[in-house]
């Protein structure tokens, strides 16, 4: 049995905006390392990506056709053909433009009658051709630094030559804390979204205090343990083998979140309960995921119209989970969010600590799930 003295008991909820204020002070970003352009998609920029010369170096043909004097072919027509001397030369989309020429002419707008060609159209100057520097000019900064490589970006640094850049990727211990299949379900979805964003998640069947003894991981996240129960000991773990420096977040769902430190290392220790170990991870483990990889955090959320009344207590930031519904977002759940109602949300919203909630009509910002 359980002395009552070593229950995990939560002394006051420290509010969101201070744990994530502790960040700037108390996590480091992970140390940058070179990867090659074509294996680092989703990898968070550690400097930004430059040109260092500009492409293309010459002026290159953009479609298949003839090389032209965009001057001899003014006035041009089926019914007045403008002579070409000499004859223009053939050229292929992406060829260095021949010199003296300034255009390209499509193929049916050149008329060839043995040696003579004509213009049976009038083709301005630049027409059908890339002029030298037009894709990207030296020194151009494609991708800043902090910001995560998409697959457009992955396809723009190999058509411009660039072959590898300098990334970070935090390594990223997930430990199922407690037993039982919501936990696994809530470990399975943060390894999911950790690998997602710029991070490399690793699970197992290791214990929490063998992982917070191992230092080869950047960040530990453990699911379950954190409550008062018979056999939660997550916080009191960190405690033995490094430090807590937060037990009891004002969020809510996952009041029992703690956040601490293995040496260096942070650690994230969140809730059993799904929806708990969700909020959880959204408000602060993301937020934390980015600041090891020094990277923004980039969202896509939109604003719609709340279809009725969101209460939220006042001292506890809220993630409540939403739908949309004839063009305006209603909430799916309060209090517990069930699974089925994780299931049919199609993002959520964030009430601040110091609001009671919203009115039906008020304009609210919808982010999306990781």
């Amino acid at each position: 049995m359980v002395a009552d003295s070593e229950i995990q008991r939560i002394a006051r909820l420290t509010p969101l905006a201070d744990v994530l204020a502790s960040f700037d002070l108390s996590v480091e970003p992970v140390e940058p390392r070179e990867e090659a352009v074509s294996k680092a998609l989703g990898l968070t920029l550690a400097t930004s990506a430059v040109i260092a010369d500009g492409h293309p170096q010459a002026a290159l043909a953009l479609r298949d056709g003839f090389a032209v004097r965009s001057d001899m072919t003014l006035d041009a027509s089926p019914y007045a053909p403008a002579p070409l001397s000499p004859a223009p030369p053939r050229i292929d989309a992406g060829e260095p433009m021949p010199a003296g020429t300034d255009a390209v002419a499509t193929l049916d707008a050149v008329e060839m009658r043995g040696a003579q060609a004509s213009a049976l159209a009038a083709v301005a100057s630049g027409e059908g051709v890339l002029t030298a520097n037009a894709d990207a000019g030296a020194g151009l900064q494609l991708r800043l630094a902090g910001a995560r490589l998409r697959r457009i970006d992955v396809a723009l640094l190999t058509a411009l030559g660039v072959e590898r850049v300098l990334v970070r990727e935090p390594r990223v211990r997930v430990v199922r804390a407690s037993a039982g299949e919501i936990v696994r379900g809530a470990a399975t979805f943060i390894a999911s979204a950790i690998d997602g964003e710029s991070g490399a998640a690793a699970t197992g069947d290791s214990t929490l205090e063998a992982v917070l003894n191992d230092d080869s991981a950047d960040m530990v996240v453990a699911i379950g343990g954190t409550g008062s129960g018979r056999n939660d000991a997550s916080v009191r773990t960190l405690a033995r083998i490094g430090k807590v420096a937060f037990h009891g977040i004002g969020i809510a769902p996952g009041e029992t979140t703690a956040l601490g430190f293995a040496g260096t290392r942070p650690v994230l220790l969140l809730p059993g309960r799904i929806d708990a170990a969700l909020a959880g991870w959204l408000t602060i483990g993301r937020r934390m995921l980015a600041r090891l990889a020094f990277r923004l955090i980039e969202e896509q959320p939109f604003t719609a119209e709340l279809a009725r009344k969101i209460a939220s207590p006042l001292g506890l930031a809220e993630v409540v989970a939403v739908r949309r519904r004839l063009g305006r977002v209603e909430p799916v759940a309060s209090g517990y969010l069930s699974m089925q109602a994780l299931a049919q949300a199609e993002g959520w919203i964030l009430i601040p600590a110091d609001s009671e909630g919203h009115a039906p009509g008020a304009r609210v910002v919808v982010r999306p799930w990781p």
